[in-house]
């Protein structure tokens, strides 16, 4: 199941950079272009008011190396293991900072090429400032990989149809929206996801959004996958 908690949030925020001995070298990324690249457990950037993180967070995790142009253009080369649960969460995130209710806009586009093996999901992760909710919007996803909780079934919202499943990881509340067929490029509209969990589901009330990350959940990519987030962006107001 799809999940992660609180501990590898707080790793990902505070651990050392801890190389993982990566013999492969970044030759996915284009060589000429990008401006940053990382083979470090938690290796991790700013760039033009995004902060991307390699971040190889679970058990049982090969090679993983992380590439920027900018922070709304970077890819990952990853080669794990094809073992069950979850190693790793490669992403670039946009810290918001505001309450729901003074929010007037929460939207994102995104364009990726993700490969057509392994399992993996393409997803946005969304926290409340306390880390007490996580909301995961995914857009795609391939291979033997679920969401956590019980399905909650079908809404449109945000311009998507999503199957809704909730539930709790034994740290936080996990809400999770996957997308009812693959897609590789679109805009979501945010706001109106977390105004239904708040004022139709009554699921939370008017949290602090903190963080919205986007990126790959990566379960398995033997051999070496390459994923690329070609133009992503998280706009506010």
């Amino acid at each position: 199941m799809a999940t992660r908690t609180l501990g590898k949030v707080a790793k990902a925020l505070l651990a050392p950079a801890l190389a993982l001995g990566a013999t492969v070298g970044l030759a996915s990324a284009p060589a000429s272009a990008a401006v940053w690249s990382s083979c470090d457990q938690w290796g991790n950037t700013s760039l033009n008011g995004y902060t991307l993180y390699n971040n190889i967070w679970g058990s049982g995790a090969g090679s993983q190396c992380i590439w920027a142009n900018s922070g709304t253009s970077w890819g990952v080369w990853a080669n794990h293991p094809n073992t069950g649960g979850i190693k790793s969460y490669p992403n670039s995130k946009k810290v918001i900072n505001k309450s729901i209710t003074s929010l007037s806009s929460l939207t994102s586009s995104y364009n990726v090429t993700v490969p057509s093996s392994g399992a993996y999901n393409t997803s946005y992760d969304i926290w409340d400032t306390d880390y007490d909710y996580e909301i995961m919007l995914w857009v795609n996803k391939t291979g033997a990989v679920g969401p956590l909780g019980t399905s909650q079934g079908n809404v449109t919202l945000g311009g998507h149809t999503w199957t809704v499943y909730k539930g709790n990881n034994g740290a936080n509340d996990v809400f999770s929206f996957v997308r009812t067929s693959n897609s590789s490029s679109g805009t979501v509209d945010v706001l109106p996801i977390l105004k239904w969990i708040k004022d139709t589901k009554g699921w939370f009330g008017n949290e602090t959004i903190g963080d919205v990350q986007f990126g790959f959940e990566i379960t398995s990519s033997s051999g070496g996958l390459d994923f690329a987030a070609n133009n992503l962006t998280v706009s506010s107001s």
